[in-house]
């Protein structure tokens, strides 16, 4: 059964840029996953189910017009887990949304936690690694157009890949990609 997960991809420059710097805090994830932010986290699904979700995956992008990102700041989920991010300064409430859309078709996900939207650019690292980052981007600033969801899976080299896209709303970009 292959691992899938959607989320809304960080765009160039601002993606390579984060993805860059996730590695320089010694996150060894940091290759294998593009920056995103999550609407649906790692989930295992047979073919029956890929196949309803890709069809469900397009009429939830089509609920949420496209709308502007604006990430500004850091923030963390410690104590309660090791984990700094990038936070939304607007877009939550489109994410928010997509989010709900996303996780009410076939595919069924119980999250652990409540959903919050951001972007890691640390996880599972030291404290003192964890601070770095937090200091490192504290004052980082980026904004973007989100015109589509992407529908990710994740390889047998365990690299998360882009399986397709869906546009938001009457966008008319991003369909499928190799």
């Amino acid at each position: 059964m292959p691992t899938i997960g959607v989320a809304v991809a960080v765009p160039e420059p601002f993606g390579s840029s984060l993805q860059h710097m996730r590695d320089s805090f010694g996150d060894p994830l940091a290759g294998r996953i593009p920056t995103h932010i999550t609407l649906l986290p790692p989930t295992r699904v047979d073919d029956v189910a890929y196949a309803s979700f890709e069809r469900h995956l397009a009429d939830a992008a089509r609920t949420v017009e496209p709308f502007e990102v604006l990430l500004r700041g850091t923030g963390t989920f410690l104590p309660v887990s090791p984990v700094v991010f990038v936070q939304l300064a607007r877009g939550t409430r489109e994410c928010e949304r997509l989010e709900e859309a996303v996780r009410g078709g076939p595919v069924k996900r119980e999250l652990e936690f409540s959903y919050h939207p951001h972007v890691t650019v640390a996880h599972h690292l030291d404290d003192p690694a964890l601070q770095v980052a937090y200091t490192a981007l504290a004052d980082y600033t980026a904004t973007f157009r989100v015109t589509s969801i992407a529908l990710y899976r994740q390889d047998a080299d365990d690299v998360w890949r882009t399986a397709r896209t869906f546009p938001l709303g009457s966008a008319d970009e991003g369909q499928v990609s190799a």
